[in-house]
């Protein structure tokens, strides 16, 4: 763990809280000081003190502007954050990031999301991995991604293609449910900030499994993943590349739900399913490429 250490003060403030700040976006949130290093932050509270207006002479320190909160964290720096798990399987380093997750500074410095981590689930070396958007109200109950109504949608359309959630690798772009006011069972989509906090641990998720082919489920997750503010529909049937690996746009399943009077959108989803299976070189019968039409 590092230490103030200096031999001379800074020359100013803002260097001391460029280096403070570099640490935080390391997961480091306490750091052991000398008693030099004491003094000089003593010199630079006085300093700073002296130079500060008084209340009755600036109107900019009203109650009101003193309880401003903080800017969000930079979605660009966050996501840049690299995180190393540990282990000698995949299992074991898959563990190690939702327990690094689960109290991770980022998370928290945001204040706009709940407590209740939801990481991943599925099989640590599948082949096909699905990323979808955050946790909902029921996800966040199970402590598990895609449960509840759309998790069932999810599981059919595994089953239509002839695999189980037990064989891919299940994750979500945001690893905690977004808050609202008054919160129960409603949800939102993540904001940039959010998804970028989460967006390091997805990262290394990717390199622990190794996917072949990564589908992002919803706009939300495309967007996150892509850097892009494209609407689905420009998305879908094409390929894109995320570290290096083929990543293919779909709708989440929580969107089939609402449209379950028509079969184009369920077609649209299958497509881009069938587009994934011929990737990954599955079988596929001609009742399977016949689905939906």
């Amino acid at each position: 763990m590092p230490s103030l250490l200096w031999s001379s003060p800074p020359v100013d403030s803002p260097t001391l809280i460029d280096y403070l700040q570099q640490l935080r976006k390391q997961g480091i949130s306490h750091i052991p000081i000398t008693d030099q290093a004491r003094q000089v932050l003593r010199e630079l509270y006085t300093r700073g003190s002296a130079r500060r207006p008084s209340p009755s002479s600036n109107s900019s320190n009203s109650p009101e502007t003193a309880q401003k909160a903080p800017p969000s964290p930079s979605p660009t720096s966050s996501a840049q954050t690299t995180i190393s798990p540990s282990g000698s399987t995949p299992a074991e380093k898959i563990n190690s990031l939702a327990a690094i997750a689960q109290t991770w500074p980022a998370f928290k410095n945001l204040q706009s999301l709940r407590e209740t981590l939801v990481f991943s689930t599925g099989n640590p070396q599948a082949e096909l991995m699905l990323v979808g958007e955050a946790p909902g109200f029921h996800d966040e109950q199970q402590q598990e991604p895609f449960v509840g109504p759309a998790g069932n949608k999810l599981d059919q359309i595994l089953k239509a293609m002839g695999l189980s959630r037990q064989q891919i690798y299940l994750s979500n772009i945001c690893k905690f449910r977004p808050a609202t006011k008054n919160q129960t069972t409603n949800n939102r989509p993540p904001s940039p900030q959010e998804m970028a906090s989460s967006l390091p641990f997805l990262k290394a998720e990717i390199e622990v499994v190794k996917p072949r082919i990564i589908i992002a489920l919803g706009a939300s997750a495309a967007h996150g993943l892509l850097e892009t503010t494209k609407k689905i529909t420009e998305l879908r049937e094409s390929w894109h590349q995320f570290q290096g690996i083929p990543l293919r746009v779909s709708y989440h399943p929580s969107y089939l739900l609402r449209q379950e009077e028509g079969l184009g959108e369920k077609r649209k989803v299958w497509e881009d399913m069938l587009a994934a299976m011929d990737k990954l070189g599955l079988p596929i019968s001609e009742k399977q490429r016949g689905y939906f039409q």
